[in-house]
């Protein structure tokens, strides 16, 4: 039943609110994620303009890159299939084949959550969310890849976020 309710929701990213404009944005968006690298910035720039929270922008660079090594790890070890849809051929490429758990959006929830301490978290989650929910309309991911990720990231942000 979960399966069905997870291929349900891709095939329903995958053939809705698709246009030209939409698609390339979307491919613009993800290939930002790849390892973290919007993160980066926005925890780069943080530096250059806010050295007093320069902490903050420290932690943030150094959990995106934990993520990305968590979830590299987890991916292996679970091994999971990207999907792969009759009729619907994926709509960008991928650095592996491998699906579960999404690093988009590992990366992304944890960049969200430990920036959050220095900057206003709601544009950050909706960056997160937008990064996130690229992935299955794009083919390359699951939902769960996506919820899945953006557990493990939003858990490993805490981790790595200031004390309040």
């Amino acid at each position: 039943m979960l399966r069905a309710l997870d291929v349900g929701l891709l095939r329903l990213l995958r053939t809705r609110g698709h246009s030209p404009r939409a698609e390339t944005a979307l491919r613009a968006l993800a290939r930002a994620g790849e390892h973290g690298i919007a993160w980066h910035l926005v925890a780069g720039a943080g530096l250059l303009a806010d050295g007093g929270r320069a902490p903050v922008y420290r932690r943030a660079m150094a959990a995106v890159l934990a993520a990305m090594g968590v979830n590299t790890l987890v991916k292996y070890l679970v091994g999971r299939a990207r999907p792969q849809l009759e009729g619907l051929p994926p709509l960008t490429s991928t650095l592996s084949s491998r699906s579960y758990p999404s690093a988009h959006a590992t990366t992304s929830f944890a960049g969200a959550r430990v920036l959050s301490a220095a900057l206003p978290a709601a544009p950050l989650y909706a960056l997160a969310s937008a990064m996130a929910l690229s992935r299955p309309y794009l083919g390359v991911h699951y939902p769960s890849d996506v919820a899945a990720g953006a557990l493990l990231g939003d858990a490993l942000g805490r981790l790595a976020a200031p004390a309040p």
